[in-house]
This record gives C-alpha cells, sequence and structure tokens, in this order.
C-alpha cells in the first residue's frame, strides 16, 4: 500500500482538497487504483452540526455520514462513491480513544496523546485503506501546519512514514505564493515559514505545489528549492483557473505524475486524460450562457452551495453551455425586490434550516410557478414550493412548515414521525442514500428514464400525508416517493414548462463525466424559456 499525505500552509482555503482530489485522477488516468481520506482535525464529531457560515457546504455520503465539502470533491473529481469512514475528526479519535479506556483495553496503561491517540489514527488510516483494496491511499490534513489541532494527525503521518518506510508513504505541502501588486515580485518567504513549520513537526515534504497567480518563475522556484531542502523539479506552480477541473491537466503537464510513481516505486501505463480534457475544452468553447438565480439566506458564502454550483457546472458542460450562477438574498425579496429575478431563466431554490429568509424563497417560488418561470427546490426548496401551493392554490391561510411555525393551522410540512422522540441534534437527521419510486408517465420518470433510483438524503420534515389528496386534487403531482409509498420525493406541475421539486439532494450524486439527470433537465427547460 502507498500513502500520498498532503498538508497546506500559510492560510487556510488554499484548494488542498481540490489538489487531492486532482491528484488522485491524474494517478486514476495512469490505470492505478486510487482512494482518498479527509482529517478534520476540529473537535466536532462531524460536520453535521456546523452553520454554513461555519465550514462550507455539509457533504452527505451514500452511507449517511455529514462530511466536509472537500469529500465532494473527491467523489466528484475520482468518479467514485466514498463512505463516512473516510473522514477522520478529532472528535472521532478522541471518542474511540476514550471508550477503549473506559473498557478498560489499555491495561491500566496511562492514556496519552503518543502513543494512543496517534495509534488510532493510523489505524484508522490503514483499515480504511485496506477495506478499499487500493493501489493509493490520500491522505489530506486539513487547517493549516503550526495549527495546535493539527499535531497529533502530523505526527501520526510521520510515524506512519517511519513504520511504512520512505518509498510508501510521500508528503505533498500546498503553500501560498503570493504577488505583491506594487512590485509584482513573487514571494516565498511564506513557503519558506510553512515549510520550517513543517519540519519542525519531523515532517519532510516530497514535493512543494504553489498556489500562485501566475506559474513560478525561474527565480522562486530556486529559492524556495534552495531554503526548503526541495530539489527544483519537486516544486510545481498550482495557478489559478477559472475552471478547478482544469487543475488535474495542469498539474498532469507539469509532470506531478511522473514525479509521485517515481517517489512511490509505481510503475502505471501512460496518462490518458483525453475524455476529462473534452469535458474541459467544451466548456470553455461555449458560447450560450444560461443565467439561473440561487434563492438562499448563506449567499454571503459561495462554498455554501457548492455542490449544486457544481452540479449546474456539470450539466452545463454535458449541453454545451455556460451557466452564470447568481446568488440572489432571500430577504431582498421579502423586502419587495422581486425584480431581482426578472433577468434569470431559471429559480433554483436550495436546502436550508429555519425561519430567516423562508418567506422570500416562497416568494420566488410564487414567482416562477406564475410567471411559467423552470424552477428546480431541493429539500428545503421541495418542502417550501409545497407551503407556496397550499397557500395560493388551495387558499390554505397561514400553511407552512411546523419547523417555521409549530403552531400553524396547516402544516403542510411536519416533523418524520421518527424524529419526534430525537434529543441530539448530531447525526440524527434521515440522511444518506435511499430508494425512490418514480411514477410511469410523469416528468421525472422521463428525466431519470427509470421507475427506481437512489439518491441522498438530509432531512427532518416531510411533506405531511393528510393534505396529499387535497394538494394532488389541485395539480400539484408527487411523481416520485418511498418504495412503501408513505414519503413524498418528488413534485412537479405537469403544465409548467418545468416546476420540480426533489425532497432528496441530486447535487451529491452529480459528476462532472456523469451529471445529475435533474440538473440536465432543469438547464434544458431554461435554455428552451431563454428561447422563448
Amino acid at each position: 500500500m502507498k500513502f500520498v499525505v498532503v498538508t497546506g500552509g500559510v492560510i487556510s482555503g488554499l484548494g488542498k482538497g481540490i489538489v487531492t482530489a486532482s491528484i488522485g485522477k491524474i494517478l486514476q488516468s495512469r490505470g492505478l487504483r486510487v482512494t482518498a481520506i479527509k482529517i478534520d482535525p476540529y473537535l466536532n464529531v462531524d460536520a453535521g452540526t456546523m452553520n454554513p457560515f461555519e465550514h462550507g457546504e455539509i457533504f452527505v455520503t451514500d452511507d449517511g455520514g455529514e462530511i466536509d465539502q472537500d469529500m465532494g470533491h473527491y467523489e466528484r473529481f475520482l468518479n467514485q462513491n466514498l463512505t463516512k469512514e473516510h473522514n477522520i475528526t478529532t472528535g472521532q479519535i478522541y471518542w474511540e480513544v476514550i471508550q477503549a479506556e473506559r473498557r478498560g483495553d489499555y491495561l491500566g496503561k496511562t492514556v496519552q496523546i503518543i502513543p494512543h491517540v496517534t495509534d488510532a489514527i493510523k489505524n484508522r488510516i490503514r483499515r480504511v485503506a485496506k477495506a478499499c483494496d487500493v493501489d493509493v491511499c490520500l491522505v489530506e490534513i486539513g487547517g493549516t501546519v503550526g495549527d495546535i489541532e493539527a499535531m497529533p494527525f502530523l505526527e501520526a503521518v510521520r510515524q506512519l512514514r517511519l513504520e511504512e518506510g520512505p518509498n510508501n508513504v510521500i508528503f505533498i505541502h500546498v503553500t501560498l505564493v503570493p504577488s505583491l501588486d506594487v512590485v509584482g515580485e513573487q514571494k516565498t518567504k511564506p513557503t519558506q515559514h510553512s515549510v520550517k513549520e513543517l519540519r519542525e513537526a519531523g515532517i519532510t515534504p516530497d514535493l512543494i505545489l504553489c498556489r500562485c497567480k501566475q506559474p513560478l518563475t525561474e527565480e522562486a522556484r530556486r529559492k524556495i528549492s534552495l531554503f526548503c531542502n526541495v530539489p527544483e523539479g519537486s516544486v510545481f506552480s498550482d495557478v489559478d483557473v477559472e475552471n478547478i477541473y482544469e487543475i488535474p491537466l495542469m498539474l498532469d503537464a507539469q509532470g506531478l505524475g511522473e514525479k509521485i510513481l517515481e517517489r512511490l516505486g509505481l510503475r502505471g501505463s501512460s496518462s490518458d486524460l483525453s475524455e476529462w480534457r473534452r469535458l474541459v475544452e467544451k466548456v470553455k468553447k461555449a458560447r450560450r450562457k444560461i443565467r439561473v438565480a440561487m434563492v438562499g439566506k448563506y449567499v454571503r458564502i459561495a462554498d455554501t452551495y457548492l455542490s449544486i454550483n457544481e452540479a449546474l457546472k456539470h450539466a452545463a458542460a454535458f449541453l454545451g453551455v455556460r451557466v452564470d450562477i447568481r446568488w440572489i438574498e432571500a430577504e431582498r425579496l421579502e423586502a419587495g425586490e422581486l425584480s431581482l429575478l426578472d433577468p434569470f431563466d431559471g429559480v433554483l431554490v436550495p436546502g436550508g434550516f429555519g425561519r430567516r429568509g423562508t418567506e422570500g424563497k416562497i416568494l420566488s417560488i410564487k414567482y416562477a410557478r406564475r410567471r411559467k418561470v423552470p424552477f428546480l427546490g431541493l429539500c428545503f426548496g421541495f418542502q417550501l414550493a409545497v407551503v407556496e401551493f397550499a397557500r395560493n392554490v388551495l387558499k390554505l391561510k397561514n400553511a407552512n412548515s411546523t419547523e417555521i411555525d409549530p403552531n400553524t393551522p396547516h402544516p403542510v410540512i411536519d416533523l418524520l414521525p421518527e424524529q419526534k422522540q430525537v434529543r441530539e441534534k448530531g447525526g440524527t437527521m434521515r440522511l444518506g442514500a435511499h430508494e425512490i419510486v418514480i411514477k410511469k408517465g410523469t416528468i421525472a420518470h422521463r428525466i431519470y428514464g427509470s421507475e427506481l433510483i437512489r439518491e441522498r438524503h438530509r432531512h427532518r420534515y416531510e411533506v405531511n400525508p393528510s393534505y396529499i389528496p387535497r394538494i394532488e386534487s389541485a395539480g400539484l403531482k408527487f411523481s416520485g416517493t418511498s418504495p412503501d409509498g408513505r414519503r413524498m420525493e418528488i413534485l412537479e406541475l405537469p403544465n409548467h414548462p418545468f416546476f420540480l421539486g426533489t425532497q432528496f439532494h441530486p447535487e451529491f450524486t452529480s459528476r462532472l463525466e456523469k451529471p445529475s439527470p435533474v440538473f440536465v433537465a432543469f438547464l434544458q427547460s431554461c435554455l428552451e424559456h431563454k428561447k422563448s
């Protein structure tokens, strides 16, 4: 088993996750079997209880893991489904060690960070890598070198290399090389200091990837090589790009794949990224543009809706168009600025929680329904589409979700029955992939071309079954349900150009090489609406 450990320095948010995913894609293109592990040093057991403003999107795996958004990059680039085991947090490791101590597993020894915590980390990494039966396991350590919370993990991977051997574990360090606008010179000092911090933890990087606006100059490369004790040929430019899917192509063109194989003593076939390149070029050459309004309440941070953004880009690449995504603050619509939606070819209302911005989202749904503008509602957007229909078509005054108004006279959206006894918030929603039965002759059936699909979920509330007959008799159809028919999963308006909502999150399974059918159909409808 070979391991590639990716660390980061200088600042957070350098794109280590995309670099890790790109390395995986490069190795895959050479015929190697690859998997990826994300280490998050925070004390949370998982990302499920985090506000999107804290940490961006919460990505959901097939088995119900609520994980940092980098897991989404791994799945989208590697075109494979990962599990909750592929995410390691400080909370999980300490929980495991403390439980072992309570059971008496340590036979009376004093439980310490070294060796007990570091051993638990190494065991988890090896267990996941072995279960996946791969040639190379990528391990990304979140945060920045020098962070206190990351120290046990850095120590663990230092030991991993000692135990597995220097030809089986390599370290790749991602840093920042800024260019000062005043002089235009690339500054290598931040990288030097970052590598120094890493070496103080006992780790010398084998390769350095430098995030920069322009490719590294020869002078900058020489400085980094000299002061960081790394050969010049092991210093690479990680240049800013418009499309993140260009990064594997860019890094591979610099010889990163060959260098990794050389350091690990691996042989692979010649690189074949031709299909990936074709899709990237297709996006570059696209001239037609579709404008989509994303109506949410977390619009200040684009990463909040990362998987939706990427799913729209995947669908756009498939259709050979460009998608211009604009985030509309729902509260602005509540303030009467509904005309903000006028320039757009489609309206999308994503998932979310809580009261703030809800009425603005409902107004945007009403706008799209009445004006025949293509609409896609995801999870909370699906639920609010039911609320809007109940209020404005069924004339059920003050209809709402009990999440928003526990005293609503018409709870058309209500808590899942099994959620009523739940007290803890972490990991207790309806999570992960579930089967959905689609009715024949519906828009959803035409989109998926199948009567049975599996999609990922993350919710506590559902359509209230007692209101379903009245809703459907008024024209809104539930075209997808759970296999037992108990839960409504897809809604649609047959007499509308495109009005569709899903209780599930189709964005989590979308890939550049295999876009989500829902997003393709939505953008196709936006394109037709644009023509008309």
